[in-house]
Formats: C-alpha cells, sequence, structure tokens
C-alpha cells in the first residue's frame, strides 16, 4: 500500500510539472480584435484611447539594439451605420506602446465628412507589415480601449449628456475568417483610392502616451 501511495504521489508531481511546463508554453494567438467607441467628439466628454501593446511575440533572437519582432495594428473604423470611415496600419516595435486617441487620430478624417463620428465599432487586425489592404497575419498585439460613458440616456445628438465616466476593458479577441479580412481589406483600399486624403486614420508616434 505504502509503494502504491508513492507511485500514485510520484505520478502527481510529474503531471503537475508537465502541466505547468505546457501553460508556459501556451500562449494567446489572437490577431484579430474588436471594440467599440461612443460619445466621441461630443461637447463636454473626455476623449477616448485605444492602447496597444507588443508582447514580443514576434521577436527571434536579437543582439543588444537591433530592431526585432516589430509588428502593425491595423485599424478599421465603423460609424453607427456599419459603414467604414477611416483605416491605417500604425507601427509597434517589440515591448513598444501605441497610443491612438479616439477624436483625434481614429475619427478626425472620416471619409464622407458628413458629420462628426460620435459612436461605432473599431476592428483591429495584429499583422507584420504595414498595409491595412493587404495584411500579414502575425500574433503579438495585445490592446485595451477606454470609453465614454454617460450618465443620462439623452439621445446622442442632444447637448448636455454629461457628466461623463470613463471605463476600460481589454480589446475583445475575436475569430477572423477570411471573408471578413477581405472585407475590411477591400473596404479599406476603396477608402484610400475614392478618399483623396480622408479616410484615412493617423498614428501617433510609438510611446508617445497621454
Amino acid at each position: 500500500m505504502k509503494k502504491l501511495g508513492l507511485l500514485l504521489s510520484l505520478t502527481l508531481v510529474v503531471v503537475l510539472l508537465g502541466g505547468s511546463a505546457l501553460a508556459q508554453n501556451v500562449g494567446d494567438n489572437s490577431i484579430y480584435f474588436v471594440t467599440y467607441y461612443s460619445n466621441a467628439n461630443t461637447e463636454g466628454a473626455p476623449d477616448a484611447v485605444v492602447r496597444v501593446v507588443n508582447d514580443g511575440d514576434a521577436s527571434t533572437k536579437q543582439v543588444e539594439g537591433v530592431p526585432n519582432g516589430n509588428l502593425f495594428a491595423s485599424f478599421y473604423v465603423f460609424d453607427d451605420s456599419q459603414e467604414l470611415q477611416e483605416c491605417c496600419s500604425c507601427f509597434v516595435s517589440a515591448d513598444g506602446l501605441l497610443s491612438e486617441d479616439v477624436n483625434r487620430n481614429l475619427t478626425g478624417n472620416e471619409l464622407t465628412g458628413r458629420a462628426e463620428m460620435t459612436r461605432g465599432v473599431i476592428k483591429l487586425i495584429s499583422s507584420s507589415n504595414g498595409d491595412p489592404t493587404n495584411n500579414v497575419l502575425k500574433t503579438g498585439l495585445r490592446g485595451w480601449a477606454t470609453h465614454i460613458q454617460a450618465a443620462n440616456s439623452t439621445p446622442q445628438t442632444q447637448p448636455n449628456r454629461g457628466p461623463f465616466s470613463i471605463t476600460e476593458a481589454a480589446l475583445a479577441d475575436s475569430n477572423l475568417v477570411a471573408a471578413e479580412q477581405q472585407a475590411l481589406q477591400q473596404s479599406c483600399s476603396f477608402a484610400i483610392t475614392l478618399g483623396s486624403g480622408f479616410g484615412v486614420c493617423s498614428c501617433t508616434p510609438e510611446d508617445h502616451d497621454f
């Protein structure tokens, strides 16, 4: 009986150690993320921010100081009519921080120019190149977004919606099917080609946080 107990104990230790090693080698392989924005470009409301970091997953052995493992965050910004209004691809080096202001960077140059964008959806693809119309998928980006919440239910088109509060949440991991990737890239290509400078979001220089 003692031998059996010792054998079971040793087996349990091996399983636990093996499981621990396995857990250390299993990461999050997400390449596609979504979030929303609300109360953007609204009088009295603070700006929202999307922050993206490069976790270094794309890095390989390197000489100190030599760039390695660089990624790009391809943004696709939709209005509340499900229309793509802006897109761009922003550089994020390994262990770098990208901070995108929703009002200034992501909704400040809308394609149609109809009215200021106040609410909608932001989609992000983790890519190894800087072309939002032809991404090369690569894991390694992680992101968070602040959200501006109004204290009352006054319609978005009406003034005096405040006071406002700020919440923050991680970008939601999502499944990127081929049809979705193609639709995002084609819509972005049309926006860049037909927008004559409009429809392209801007990138804050890396590590210029606010």
